[in-house]
């Protein structure tokens, strides 16, 4: 609550609660020396929470589907191609730093929101508490370079403007979004969940066959 009020009269990226929060956690459960698995048993029950997070995510899919049907074309073509660029991009900086298995495969859904990334996470063999860092970094830079980028490149489009920040920083991207407008936010809304849908497709399908050619290399 703190975090969200600092950040409300402060809007300074690196203030954002998705950052304030873990930190202060990690830091109290240090000083405190509770242990990390005694921690995690204590916080099971707000991790569940997480499945009735990701099914409410078709309440704004009804909303909005009108919008869905009229620029359904143009959402799935970039919002595919945003995954791709996510996973392939991801892969090649991994393989560059010559990260561990585990960590590019923890790496590879880190452009989706954070309860469908765990998921994914989980399928393709990954560390899901690593994602969601992955995620959460994923999501502050977003928002912080996303509306930089869309003044650079002179983005007047709603609808681009709110499916580039939602495939780019998701949630985070979501909230920067709404500082345009609602169309924009609307937007952005439809690509984070579409970009978790079709970021599960990949997850069963070419993720899979990228993670079979890392031990090779």
């Amino acid at each position: 609550m703190l975090a969200k009020r600092a950040y409300k009269k402060w809007p300074f990226p690196f203030l954002h609660p998705l950052l304030i929060s873990p930190l202060a956690i990690i830091l109290l459960i240090t000083a405190a020396n509770v242990p990390a698995a005694e921690y995690l048993e204590g916080s099971k029950w707000i991790s569940h929470l997480l499945g009735p997070a990701t099914v409410a995510f078709a309440i704004p899919i009804y909303k909005h589907m009108h919008l869905l049907k009229k620029y359904l074309r143009n959402i799935i073509l970039s919002i595919t191609t945003g995954t791709l660029v996510a996973i392939f991009s991801s892969f090649a900086l991994s393989l560059f730093m010559h990260l561990s298995p585990d960590l590019i495969v923890s790496i590879l859904p880190r452009s989706i929101t954070t309860p469908i990334a765990i998921e994914v996470s989980k399928e393709i063999g990954g560390l899901p508490a690593l994602t969601t860092v992955f995620v959460i970094f994923t999501g502050v830079i977003g928002g912080i370079i996303g509306p930089s980028a869309i003044k650079w490149l002179s983005i007047t489009s709603p609808v681009a403007r709110g499916l580039a920040l939602g495939m780019g920083a998701h949630g985070v991207g979501t909230n920067k979004a709404r500082e345009y407008g609602e169309q924009e936010a609307t937007f952005s809304t439809l690509a984070m969940i579409l970009a978790a849908w079709i970021t599960m497709f990949w997850g069963n399908s070419l993720i899979p066959l990228m993670t079979r050619i890392i031990p090779q290399m």
